[in-house]
């Protein structure tokens, strides 16, 4: 019967120094957070250009609007995305996966503003 639980105390011993040294701000993390937060303006900047329909004819305000929204969102998919796949553990490691996660659902509701704001531009300019 000791057996079990010779084993089983260095599993939790692993497990309680693990969680300990990922509390902090890791790499994965900021590069996680830092893309969900471009993405994250792009959306805003892409819902902006979208609503934008009082823009005076010939500035093209919606426009630069528009392609700053999609370069954003672009920018921060893409960085969401090489997040994600250079992971090497799920949620709760210290890898940036749910901020990951964050940036590629934010990255493509803003590239799909940004482009409807692009068409709306082009049609009413």
């Amino acid at each position: 019967m000791a057996v079990p639980f010779v084993l089983a105390a260095p599993a939790s011993a692993h497990i309680a120094v693990h969680s300990a040294a990922t509390t902090g701000l890791t790499s994965g993390r900021l590069v996680g957070s830092t893309a969900a937060l471009v993405t994250l303006a792009g959306m805003i900047i892409g819902g902006l250009a979208l609503a934008r329909s009082a823009d005076r004819p010939g500035t093209g305000a919606r426009r630069n609007r528009a392609v700053m929204a999609l370069a954003a969102g672009v920018i921060g998919l893409s960085m969401g995305v090489v997040n994600l796949a250079v992971a090497d553990g799920g949620p709760g490691t210290g890898n940036g996966v749910v901020a990951g996660a964050m940036a590629l659902a934010f990255g493509l509701i803003g590239t799909v503003l940004s482009g409807l704001a692009l068409t709306r531009a082009r049609r009413t300019g």
